[in-house]
């Protein structure tokens, strides 16, 4: 019997942690049973870039070395494959950010992120695809992809984590990195079907970041439960002085979150554009979740200029970031890339300013709603997964968007206000995937983990296992619906 063959690839995190940590299986075994899913399942999905076999076995003798010799797992995170999404730099491991500029490109240094993974014994066994710079609601470049929905491969993974969505939704690897400035680690964990949390930005430094005090864009955590991601999360978690943002208590575990939380409920924060069926599955959703936590009150503050605002917020720092690639390799880049950074042309000092003031201004409004709530549940996504073919959103229930980012509004809302969001999947049967943001105050990771966990047990908001025929296994290992 391989190692495939005896599930090692369907344990969770924190379980497979557990049997690392007491010497019931090496690390190798756990990497080699995670290579082997891979090698049979992502020829269909197309989750990765490049797998790291040898370095990730390599280091999986390096760990099993250092348990032999102390008797102790090197961290919370020992012998653990992660995937690495590929916009984010690992030492000796090639990273291209999406982009065929970078094709054969291998940085010397982690990101401190990824030092941190590995600081807590983590593997990093590949890295995943992403849209060119993670610019795009395909996950699909001029190196590989599209990335396909292990639920149905005609069906995008959504962008631009959707990689590290679909390794941890079909076993490849059982956590996962990402990173989220509109959506990019909720949108894929409501697409296939597994958790994800945002954190408040700065609880996951960025120290190489250029602006320094920006908080759009964060790191984020991917696994197929609450706690798995809080595992990952805690690991990569941690002040940093290189970045101004970080100045954060340590995060939490959430075991006090356990407590009744007063819950409020938006379908669309009464601007963004979402069709009929998210709606509809919003409302199913908000339903069990009342069954089980209480109580939930409709409201969202003003959010009339939220969308205006982060368009503005976004093009600039596209432009800024990206406007001498545009000038130098325009004709290299994909063409959503060169749409984001046109998009910043011609933004003034003014205009930049006046959406930062406000900016401000929506993030005191929500603040005045968490007064009377502690949690404010939204869709994830403003449409269900669509074909890979169809390429970018530009029409939801046939009706035309202004822009190519409408259909990211319930997520790029909360982007703005910096509050932290677990995601996670409703869990219905025969049904495609779809997840839930759940918004709590800033630094309250743990009263999200712990109401995470509390759905999970009670409201059946749980991952489930693809077809087996998508991805590669048989039918008489994989494992049963849950109920």
């Amino acid at each position: 019997m391989s190692v495939q063959s005896d599930g090692v690839w369907r344990d969770g995190a924190a379980a497979l942690a557990a049997r690392l940590a007491g010497g019931e299986v090496s690390a190798r075994a756990v990497t080699e049973a995670h290579l082997e899913r891979i090698a049979a399942a992502d020829p269909g999905l197309r989750a990765f870039l490049t797998v790291a076999a040898d370095e990730a076995l390599a280091r999986a003798g390096e760990l099993d070395a250092a348990l032999a010799r102390t008797g102790r797992p090197v961290g919370p995170l020992h012998g653990l494959p992660v995937a690495v999404k590929d916009l984010t730099d690992t030492a000796g491991i090639r990273t291209t950010y999406g982009s065929e500029l970078y094709a054969d490109h291998v940085p010397a240094a982690n990101d401190v992120a990824v030092a941190r993974i590995e600081a807590a014994g983590g593997i990093v066994i590949g890295k995943t695809n992403t849209p060119e710079f993670g610019f795009g609601a395909i996950c699909r470049n001029r190196l590989a992809g599209p990335t396909r929905n292990p639920f149905d491969t005609r069906l995008t993974s959504g962008g631009s984590s959707g990689g590290s969505a679909v390794a941890v939704a079909a076993g490849m690897a059982p956590l996962a990195h990402g990173t989220d400035f509109g959506g990019s680690v909720r949108v894929p964990a409501s697409f296939c079907g597994v958790a994800s949390i945002r954190p408040t930005p700065g609880l996951v430094p960025a120290p190489k970041r250029a602006l320094g005090w920006d908080t759009l864009a964060t790191h984020g955590a991917m696994a197929r439960d609450t706690a798995d991601c809080a595992l990952l999360l805690g690991a990569m978690a941690g002040m940093d002085f290189g970045d101004p943002t970080s100045l954060l208590p340590p995060l939490r575990d959430g075991r006090d979150g356990e407590a009744e939380s007063r819950l409020g409920a938006t379908a669309d924060f009464g601007v963004a554009a979402v069709s009929q069926a998210v709606r509809e599955r919003f409302a199913a959703a908000v339903a069990r979740l009342e069954d089980v936590a209480g109580p939930v009150v409709h409201r969202h503050p003003d959010c009339g200029d939220a969308m205006a605002i982060f368009r503005t917020l976004r093009a600039a720092q596209i432009r800024h970031a990206y406007g001498p690639l545009l000038d130098s390799h325009g004709d290299r880049l994909t063409d959503t890339v060169r749409w984001n950074i046109e998009a910043g042309r011609g933004i003034t000092a003014d205009a930049y300013l006046d959406a930062q003031a406000a900016r401000t201004a929506l993030y005191r409004r929500f603040v005045a709603l968490f007064r009377d709530i502690d949690v404010l549940v939204a869709p994830a996504c403003g449409v269900l997964p669509w074909p890979n073919e169809d390429g970018e959103v530009t029409a939801i229930d046939g009706r035309p968007v202004e822009t190519i980012l409408d259909y990211l509004g319930v997520t790029a809302i909360v982007t703005l206000i910096g509050f932290p969001v677990l995601t996670l999947p409703v869990g219905e049967a025969g049904m495609l995937p779809f997840g839930v943001q759940l918004i709590a105050r800033p630094g309250e990771e743990g009263r999200l983990i712990g109401l995470g966990r509390r759905l999970e047990r009670d409201a059946g908001f749980v991952h489930r296992w693809p077809p087996s025929a998508v991805v590669g296994v048989h039918h008489d290992s994989a494992r049963p619906e849950q109920p």
